[in-house]
């Protein structure tokens, strides 16, 4: 059973440490985490699941390089999700994104 899992998302120009939120509901602990770019994600997944978190869920602005990226540094040693986008969107995406 999952008890806790961390979800990361890009945030230009956040702070990992400081603008990090945690929820605990039900017996169940979520770690959201913003990033100011891919290389702060793998860093934070490391992070995380050193720290327990069982699953890790990334912003779709990742990709799925990203995830592959973050799954390899963490060893395999959770689950590693992205959130996908579908096609009608990616136009939206990479405008709010750039």
């Amino acid at each position: 059973m999952i008890t806790r899992w961390g979800f990361i998302y890009l945030g230009p120009g956040s702070d990992p440490v400081a603008d990090r939120i945690d929820v605990e509901r039900g017996g169940l602990r979520t770690t959201i985490v913003p990033v100011p770019d891919a290389e702060g994600a793998v860093k934070a997944a490391v992070e995380l699941v050193d720290a327990g978190a069982q699953l890790i869920e990334l912003c779709g602005a990742f990709g799925p390089v990203g995830a592959a990226r973050v799954l390899e540094a963490t060893g395999g040693r959770v689950p590693v999700g992205c959130v996908a986008y579908g096609a009608e969107s990616i136009p939206m995406l990479a405008a709010a994104i750039a």
